[in-house]
């Protein structure tokens, strides 16, 4: 056996189960993220969605089961939901530099990265929905990952906002060839990028690809009939790409 295999998965979770207080959150979850793969996770409220992702990161140490993760692998995280005191005063730059202080250079080529280049100065609580989404993507950034794992990052965004932002995960995994793992909150729709869909409720209730998974009984039975049962995936045409997929103009 070779010591390194060409191949090596960037985390790999084996029997994960997760208790927090008396509640079990997760039960015998197995999954790998893969090199340069989208994946996203749904589930309804309380399904232990981003209970997965902190046992990921290793911010929740698992009551059963293992989680490995690369040697070396580099995370960038944008996490839930976090708010900032708005009498706060403190610009997108300075925070960027929290907790670490960051080369300028550094900052410039994360906010482009994030698509929000001239907001360098602005203050964080002058921005709107989209632009702090896009300011704690380039937080994450930053880490310059070989994973980036959003946790539902489109909420409260408008459908046009949460239209961008998937777009521009797409393209950066294009880009920088990063990994993707996603929470998405909208169960009907999912990125039409993503490789696989892992529909959690404590446990993974059916996993692959999109359309696999959009007719699997398991998500039907889990998430209704909501849009005729089916799982939307949001698509756009790759025009401004040179390359030309068939299945993004269905």
């Amino acid at each position: 056996m070779p010591l390194l295999q060409a191949h090596m998965s960037l985390i790999k979770a084996k029997g994960l189960s997760v208790i927090l207080g008396r509640h079990k959150a997760l039960e015998h979850v197995d999954m790998t993220v893969e090199p340069g793969e989208i994946i996203t996770v749904v589930g309804p409220n309380g399904s232990g969605k981003t209970t997965l992702l902190r046992s990921l990161i290793g911010a929740i140490s698992p009551s059963a089961g293992t989680v490995e993760r690369r040697a070396g692998l580099r995370i960038g995280y944008v996490p839930q939901g976090l708010s900032i005191d708005p009498t706060l005063p403190i610009t997108v730059e300075r925070f960027l530099s929290l907790p670490v202080r960051r080369a300028a250079s550094d900052v410039d080529a994360a906010l482009a990265q994030a698509n929000v280049t001239g907001l360098r100065r602005k203050q964080m609580s002058g921005l709107s929905g989209g632009q702090f989404q896009r300011v704690l993507l380039a937080r994450a950034l930053l880490e310059k990952p070989h994973l980036l794992i959003l946790d539902e990052p489109t909420t409260g965004l408008d459908q046009p906002g949460s239209a961008g932002f998937y777009r521009q995960i797409e393209d950066l995994r294009q880009d920088t060839g990063c990994a993707v793992l996603m929470v998405s909150h909208e169960l009907h729709v999912v990125m039409s990028a993503s490789d696989r869909v892992i529909c959690l409720n404590g446990h993974v209730c059916c996993h692959g690809a999109p359309d696999v998974v959009a007719s699997a009984p398991e998500y039907r039975a889990l998430f209704g009939s909501g849009t005729g049962g089916a799982l939307a995936l949001y698509r756009h045409d790759h025009d401004h790409h040179h390359h030309h997929h068939e299945h993004d103009h269905a």
